[in-house]
């Protein structure tokens, strides 16, 4: 009878695989379409609004990657024992996760291929996009790394690993906070908030990946979660409430700033948020299931119930994703002609996301889903180990 109920469950994860696959492909049949047809036709972005869905979902999952690697470095590389069991599936959760995020990107840009070749051929060091690709390269090269020694047993050198992954993680990560604290032309984003508030919602985005998927990794393979595991979520969960308040302050504070003497671009853009086109995302998704309901169901617990924790985490992961989106379209839809009453244009920018952007963000997730399900095959549910 356990037999049999192992091999359900094991069949359950092959199936969720496959189905993963068939949506990697319609997204990656759907990237190439665009490349022949052009991208000007296939998605739904402008002139106007040049950074559409695509980029949201790229920021979406690098920003998970990046926390990933920083939430669990605290017990494999800081020595922080409680945390030492989420190690092995939190790193190959944070490369998973920043392969989708280059699937995203690269089917929105145009040459991708232009970016490797020129990248070493011509670097332009005054460039963001150049340290970004750079960076996140090199993140992604010691996550590889560190995950390779993990499995091979070889902690203290995963370890080392692990502490270069976090300097270039958090060094590409606020890097791409500067891609767009830097524009000047786009007043919401510009200023020095934007590298800051990336590092604490990155951690903000791991620590709710690392409560969900592993949770659901348990749950997909029917194994009863090991008490030093559960210790590991408990304390991951602490990490998840606290980082939950620091962006619940940094929202505020955003807001406040924004409203203040009714700065030009800033104003507009908050408006957009609290009352405007934006206002059920940024209401329902951003505050509620993204900030207060995670936080006040985490502090409630006392981050002691997994499952309760586990679910806030998703409906989280869900309400984090709207809120990049949010970030990037809500960034570019006030016009440069705000506060001028012209008569006969726009208050805002009109942006909606085509049929082929949807598909190809579907297959970035199929990418993500593919990997983690092959790993949780592949590795054995990352068992914990002593070290």
């Amino acid at each position: 009878m356990v037999a049999a109920e192992k091999a359900i469950k094991k069949n359950r994860i092959l199936l969720l695989f496959v189905i993963s696959l068939f949506l990697l492909g319609i997204g990656v049949v759907t990237g190439i379409r665009g490349f022949i047809t052009g991208h000007l036709h296939f998605f739904g972005v402008s002139r106007e609004v040049p950074w559409g869905l695509l980029i949201s979902t790229y920021v979406f999952w690098v920003v998970t990657s990046t926390g990933l690697c920083l939430t669990s470095s605290i017990g494999h590389v800081f020595g922080y024992r409680p945390m030492f069991p989420i190690a092995s599936r939190s790193i190959f959760l944070a490369i998973a996760t920043i392969l989708a995020g280059f699937m995203s990107i690269g089917f929105e840009l145009e040459n991708p291929w232009r970016m490797p070749i020129w990248n070493a051929l011509s670097p332009n060091l005054r460039s963001n996009i150049w340290w970004m690709g750079t960076l996140y390269g090199a993140y992604l090269f010691f996550m590889l790394i560190e995950f390779g020694l993990i499995r091979l047993g070889r902690h203290k050198e995963a370890a080392t690993a692990g502490l270069m992954g976090v300097i270039s993680g958090v060094a590409a990560h606020s890097n791409l906070g500067a891609v767009f604290g830097l524009i000047h032309a786009h007043e919401f984003w510009y200023g020095p908030y934007m590298p800051i508030y990336f590092i604490a919602s990155a951690m903000m985005s791991g620590a709710a990946a690392i409560i969900f998927f592993t949770w659901l990794a348990y749950r997909l393979s029917g194994r009863e979660m090991e008490d030093s595991m559960v210790r590991a979520l408990q304390v991951t969960g602490r990490v998840y409430a606290l980082l939950t308040a620091v962006v619940i302050f940094f929202t505020i504070w955003k807001i406040i700033a924004s409203l203040a003497g009714k700065p030009h671009g800033k104003w507009e853009t908050v408006m957009a948020f609290l009352k405007g086109p934006l206002a059920f995302n940024f209401w329902v998704f951003e505050i509620f299931l993204g900030l207060l309901l995670p936080f006040v169901v985490v502090v409630g617990v006392r981050a002691r119930d997994i499952n309760a924790m586990a679910y806030v985490s998703g409906l989280a992961l869900l309400a984090i994703f709207v809120m990049r989106y949010d970030l990037v379209v809500g960034g570019q839809i006030v016009p440069h002609y705000a506060g001028m009453h012209i008569y006969g244009l726009p208050e805002y920018y009109h942006y909606v996301p085509s049929l082929s952007e949807w598909l190809i963000v579907i297959g970035s997730l199929g990418l993500f889903g593919s990997l983690f399900l092959w790993g949780e095959m592949a590795f054995d549910g990352h068992k914990p180990n002593h070290h």
